[in-house]
């Protein structure tokens, strides 16, 4: 068992407000939540539905109107991002809005992250017909993005964590779809700026896949020039 080392605080946030989440506190609810998980529900039910083009053209006009309705609203959400917010010692919450992992972010599964007795990272999700490449089966690239995500939790622990440098993956078995599959990281070791983490995803009891990362750890004042040039690109025009 690897033991995190003290470091920026950042990445202890990030554990308790995991740990929170898990035990069912912090978790997203209200109208942002329900759009969000109804958003999720569109994108399912475009890759599904057998409907007529009438029932589109309903849905469409629905859907439409809503998409005015926000983007005549006020812009510029703060940054809050998942693991990569530990670089800076971010304290709100980070969870919500990551792209894999964040319940009001449609385009997340999600994937369900906590951290177990052993400091090893347990992601667990299931996917559904958004995410097919094979007949079935999910397709590599979000493996692969599952796997970045997994790790980025892992070297967080490291006391101060990085930004992935490579991520070398072996697939092993088709991953099935709608079917709760495992995704299980752990940090492995540090040298100088470089933090090695490696991660397997399980369907029951068969190895899927395997995947290791090697992480660069950043200084603090990079995370937020990053954060300024979001500030500066995202759109500030409606208050």
């Amino acid at each position: 068992m690897f033991e995190p080392r003290s470091g920026r605080p950042g990445a202890e946030e990030m554990r308790v407000a995991l740990d929170r989440r898990t035990a069912g506190h912090d978790v997203p609810t209200g109208a942002r939540a329900e759009l969000a998980d109804a958003a999720r529900t569109i994108i399912d039910e475009l890759m599904r539905s057998t409907a007529d083009d009438a029932d589109f053209q309903q849905a469409s006009e629905l859907v439409v109107e809503a998409a005015e309705l926000l983007r005549n609203r006020a812009h510029n959400r703060r940054y809050e991002g998942v693991a990569e917010a530990s670089l800076a010692g971010i304290q709100e919450n980070f969870i919500s809005f990551s792209p894999f992992i964040g319940e009001l972010n449609p385009l997340a599964p999600p994937i369900k992250v906590r951290f177990d007795e052993n400091n090893n990272v347990i992601g667990t999700c299931t996917y559904g017909t958004a995410y097919e490449g094979p007949p079935g089966c999910l397709h590599g690239g979000f493996i692969a993005a599952g796997f970045d995500e997994v790790l980025g939790f892992a070297q967080a622990f490291s006391g101060h964590p990085g930004m992935t440098g490579n991520l070398n993956i072996s697939y092993r078995s088709p991953t099935p779809l709608f079917q709760e599959v495992r995704f299980v990281g752990r940090l492995d070791r540090i040298d100088g700026r470089k933090i090695y983490a490696s991660a397997t995803l399980s369907a029951g009891d068969r190895l899927c896949a395997e995947a290791q990362g090697l992480f660069i750890s950043l200084k603090p004042a990079v995370f937020d020039d990053m954060r300024k040039v979001r500030s500066e690109n995202l759109g500030t025009e409606k208050s």
